[in-house]
């Protein structure tokens, strides 16, 4: 899953990365703690034109009352998004992608206690998360992660992972490319992402900083 990521890219940076026009109401940056519920930039296209947008991470069903009206809703599981009511008609029609620089991921000890991970490309480019979103009332666009099984070499850390698209499938993700996005919903390539354990300070979501994602000397 991915339950917390960090996003230090600058605004700038990032919609040269993704040829994309910014919104004016982008949330700041660098996070280094970014927590379900909070602003995250995201990438979405409208006949082909990208446009870099601040939505909710955590999407609200059109069916929901109120933003707690049900479970919140931070990822979408890939094997089941097509027939879920509450992802369905977003992943035909919405589909877009979060960038962040890394995410964060908990192994449990026997005792309970749990060790936190640090996740990013090992080529340190930034990372283009496979996302779904929907408009939702005050909130505005509110948006989901779409996850898969784990490869191998994260399957020791967590039993499901991000769908990570790589630069020549932004375009199929986004719908500017035809159909066949499904297929895009895989775990990525073994060698593709490193990690490292970092201190227990992130466990808690007020905690900021950029020490966060330092190695931990261990």
């Amino acid at each position: 899953m991915c339950g917390r990521m960090a996003v230090t890219l600058p605004h700038d940076a990032m919609v040269n990365v993704f040829d994309a026009t910014p919104s004016n109401d982008l949330p700041e940056v660098p996070n280094f703690n970014v927590c379900p519920t909070t602003q995250v930039g995201a990438i979405t296209s409208d006949l082909g034109t990208r446009r870099c947008r601040s939505m909710r991470w955590g999407f609200v069903p059109h069916w929901y009352k109120a933003p707690n009206d049900g479970p919140l809703l931070i990822n979408a599981r890939a094997e089941t998004i097509a027939e879920k009511p509450a992802f369905r008609a977003a992943c035909r029609a919405r589909r877009c992608i979060i960038p962040a620089s890394g995410f964060y991921e908990w192994t449990r000890l026997e005792d309970g206690s749990k060790l936190p991970w640090y996740i990013q490309r090992a080529d340190t480019a930034p990372l283009a998360f496979a996302a779904i979103w929907q408009d939702w009332g005050d909130l505005g666009a509110t948006a989901a992660i779409v996850t898969t099984g784990a490869n191998a070499a994260m399957g020791e850390i967590h039993h499901r992972i991000p769908v990570i698209l790589e630069a020549d499938q932004y375009a199929l993700w986004l719908g500017e490319a035809g159909k066949g996005a499904a297929t895009l919903m895989t775990a990525t390539a073994e060698d593709t992402l490193s990690f490292h354990r970092v201190g227990t300070a992130v466990n808690s979501n007020r905690a900021s900083g950029p020490e966060l994602i330092d190695p931990l000397d261990i």
